[in-house]
């Protein structure tokens, strides 16, 4: 810990605190002296002009913090002025509240004790008047009371709590923090306002000098097996006066720097990976162990022994302290299949002048096991680049290879992707030979990208799910075989009083080929009976010019003039084009006025003839559609008729029969008036139809003696009437039955609607139907031996 001064030290700085205060002594005594000669040489010399008066008093001051019993005298004022009736006062802020005087002595009195580090000195005013009237016998004269110190205050610190840091390992005398206690005292003053300072906790790993500044002492302080540290500082004055105010503490931290190497937290690592890893993928984890804090943690890993250093790499994870292993390159089982190598954990960062000792436990030892998976085939190549002449069906172009890369060698199978091979132009054989089924063009696709799939087969043939795709990349090769052509249609017209050699155009080809640098196109007429002449201009151009002049344009509107034009390609291919040459009128400056129509010679491009016969079949197809709706329709109708369209004979009566065995319950004569001609029955204007009126009645038991078969008959005698009714709509009698009997097994039949009895159809299956189709067989079938009566 560190101690005050002693022994000849302390004797040393007691005497040179004695001798200072003794000199602050005789400087005060000076400057008060100085003052009062001048305030007295300057009073002189006033008293001159005032009849020679003037004040006169000692130098006035007074300790503070007396402890004798007030008031205490502080000195006296006077005045050359002697009267009897004169009377002394003081007028400032203090006066009346901190001093007094005594009116006819002057004596001056401190009415309170005096606090130095409140108030250094005041400021009075001192008047002499008269006691009747009050008036000045002197001008105001104002004084100074100063106030002596004595030692009454103990050093202080401006706070209780000092926050520092140091970097840890620092050598021994490096600066860390100031701390400052201050004396209220007069600094005039050695003995009170000297303040001296001392460390009563902590002196063995730091010191303080006499300004407060706090150093360190020892230079082994580790951060990572200490980092703070608490120091208290003590302080007092020359005079050993010490507070309860007068320590402070000092919380020293540590900082961090890189002064410890990382450490592999296990010998050997072992790692399981399969084969199929991706590159980059991380396969495992190092760890060490750094104290230091994360942003001094800088380590590196290597391998240091072992040949697959460009197999493997080791990137650091900062965040958690960790080294990570990750591949270079694929890995294959069957080629190796373990991996066993050094590392190192090393740090270039690290601070070796503060390092202690050099660790031994920074290298390890990995051992990386490369486990078997099912992987896809391989083909040999990334890519393939075939190519191929056009308009050629060549036996092979080219063969693709894959394998199965495990132990087992799979057999493989190969095929295109459909959506590759859109036109299905090409194959490929279970050997990976491709060919091409059909002549390829260039001028359609001059490149053809195929994808082909490799897959794995098990010995049975079945695909085991592994495949791979590989591109290729079908070249087709240019032969010359597009002849040249116009560049452009031409509409070339000329004037019918025109001269010989008059330019008509001038004309260019094009071949669909690659054209080289060096094609030539030769140009020629295809006939020589004609008025016009062709020049060719050697640069791929030719001229047609006029050869006689003067054309007839009512004998003949268009000259159509055949063009030859040939490449100088292998082979040499030749086309024939046609010029349309019009004959117009001209005026004197040889400018077209009139041209007429061209008569249609040139017929319709084959991309119109298919988008016409596209619109026909079309328009083609809406109308079936609309015919077949429209019929579709009508049908439908048909067999929805309502009641009111029917427009034969309705045969209406109001009671409604039990059906085929009932024909008590209701009347047969209204039927056989109808047929008769007879009138019917008259109805009530508000009769509805039997449609709308019938009720099922109530089964009533048929009478015994009911004739049998007079229903059938009645329906026969309206059936014939129907079939040669010839002025009548074709519509048979449709009656209604509600009810058809309780004894019917056919149940109820909303209606009955008969075909005509010369129909071709034999309707004696209905006897095969069983007993519900009973009464159908009977009034449908044939019976030669029956006569219908009527």
């Amino acid at each position: 810990m560190g101690v005050y001064p002693s022994g000849k030290g302390q004797t040393l700085r007691m005497l040179a605190t004695m001798v200072g205060a003794y000199l602050g002594l005789l400087a005060a005594a000076a400057v008060m002296g100085s003052e009062f000669v001048q305030q007295d040489t300057s009073n002189i010399l006033a008293a001159h002009k005032r009849q020679k008066r003037d004040w006169i008093w000692n130098q006035m001051h007074i300790d503070e913090e007396k402890n004798s019993t007030l008031p205490h005298y502080v000195g006296k004022i006077m005045s050359s002025v002697n009267r009897k009736n004169a009377k002394y006062l003081l007028k400032g802020d203090a006066a009346g509240k901190i001093f007094r005087v005594n009116e006819e002595t002057g004596n001056v009195y401190a009415i309170e004790r005096l606090d130095r580090e409140k108030i250094a000195q005041y400021t009075l005013v001192a008047l002499i008047v008269d006691k009747d009237t009050n008036k000045n016998l002197e001008s105001p004269s104002s004084f100074t009371v100063k106030v002596h110190d004595i030692n009454d205050n103990w050093p202080v610190f401006d706070r209780q709590l000092f926050n520092a840091s140091v970097p840890e390992m620092s050598p021994s005398g490096t600066s860390i923090t100031r701390v400052t206690a201050v004396d209220a005292d007069d600094p005039t003053v050695v003995e009170h306002s000297l303040v001296m300072y001392q460390i009563l906790k902590g002196g063995d790993k730091f010191s303080i000098d006499d300004s407060g500044t706090i150093f360190t002492k020892a230079s082994n302080l580790d951060r990572e097996t200490k980092d703070k540290y608490e120091i208290v500082v003590g302080t007092q004055d020359a005079q050993g006066l010490r507070g309860d105010s007068g320590t402070a503490t000092v919380l020293v931290t540590l900082e961090d720097i890189n002064d410890n190497f990382p450490i592999f937290t296990q010998s050997m690592y072992s790692f399981s990976v399969p084969e199929d890893i991706s590159v980059g993928s991380s396969l495992g984890s190092l760890f060490v162990e750094d104290p230091d804090e994360p942003q001094n943690r800088m380590t590196k890993y290597s391998i240091v022994q072992g040949e697959y250093r460009d197999t493997f790499t080791i990137e650091m994870d900062p965040k958690r302290n960790q080294g990570i292993i990750k591949p270079t390159k694929p890995l294959d089982y069957e080629r190796i299949k373990l991996y066993s190598f050094t590392v190192e954990a090393t740090d270039p960062t690290i601070n070796l002048r503060s390092l202690g000792t050099t660790p031994t436990k920074n290298i390890a030892r990995v051992i990386i096991s490369v486990l078997d998976v099912d992987e896809p085939p391989v083909f040999q190549q990334p890519f393939y680049h075939f190519k191929l002449l056009e308009n050629q069906k060549k036996p092979l172009i080219g063969s693709v290879l894959a394998r199965d890369p495990d132990g087992v060698r799979n057999s493989i199978g190969y095929s295109i992707r459909r959506t590759s091979d859109k036109g299905q132009f090409f194959r490929i054989s279970k050997q990976g030979n491709i060919y091409n089924e059909k002549e390829l063009d260039r001028e359609v696709y001059p490149w053809y990208n195929l994808t082909v799939e490799a897959k794995e087969l098990t010995s049975t043939g079945n695909p085991t799910g592994k495949e791979t795709i590989v591109q290729v990349y079908i070249e087709v090769l240019d032969e010359n075989d597009n002849a040249p052509e116009f560049v452009q249609p031409y509409d070339p017209r000329v004037c019918e009083n025109t001269t010989p050699g008059q330019l008509v155009v001038q004309i260019s080809a094009i071949d669909k080929d690659i054209t080289p640098r060096d094609v030539k196109f030769r140009y020629s007429l295809g006939t020589a009976d004609s008025n016009f002449t062709l020049t060719d201009n050697r640069d791929n151009t030719a001229n047609i010019t006029v050869k006689y002049g003067q054309f007839d344009r009512e004998r003949v509107k268009v000259h159509f003039l055949p063009v030859v034009i040939s490449d100088n390609g292998l082979p040499q291919l030749t086309s024939t084009n046609t010029l349309s040459v019009e004959v117009c009128k001209c005026n004197e400056y040889g400018e077209f006025t009139y041209c007429g129509e061209m008569a249609a010679q040139t017929g319709v491009s084959m991309q119109a003839l298919v988008a016409i016969f596209l619109c026909i079949l079309t328009i083609a197809v809406i109308t079936l559609l609309i015919v077949l709706r429209r019929r579709l329709h009508k049908q439908a109708h048909s067999h929805g008729k309502s009641v009111p369209e029917i427009h034969e004979q309705l045969v209406t009566y109001d009671e409604e029969g039990g059906g085929e065995m009932d024909t008590t319950s209701y009347d047969v004569s209204v039927l056989n008036s109808v047929r008769q001609g007879a009138a019917p029955p008259p109805r009530s204007p508000d009769a509805r139809p039997i449609y709308a009126q019938a009720q099922k009645s109530h089964w009533r038991q048929p009478s015994a003696h009911s004739p049998p078969g007079e229903m059938a008959a009645m329906i026969e005698v309206k059936k014939d009437e129907a079939d040669h009714d010839g002025g009548g709509p074709p519509y048979d009698t449709l009656h209604i039955y509600g009810f058809e009997g309780s004894e019917s097994i056919a149940e109820s039949l909303s209606s009955l609607g008969t075909d005509s009895s010369d129909s071709d159809v034999d309707y004696d299956f209905l006897n095969d139907w069983g007993p519900r189709f009973k009464m159908l067989a009977e009034l449908y079938g044939t019976d030669p031996q029956e006569t219908l009566p009527y």
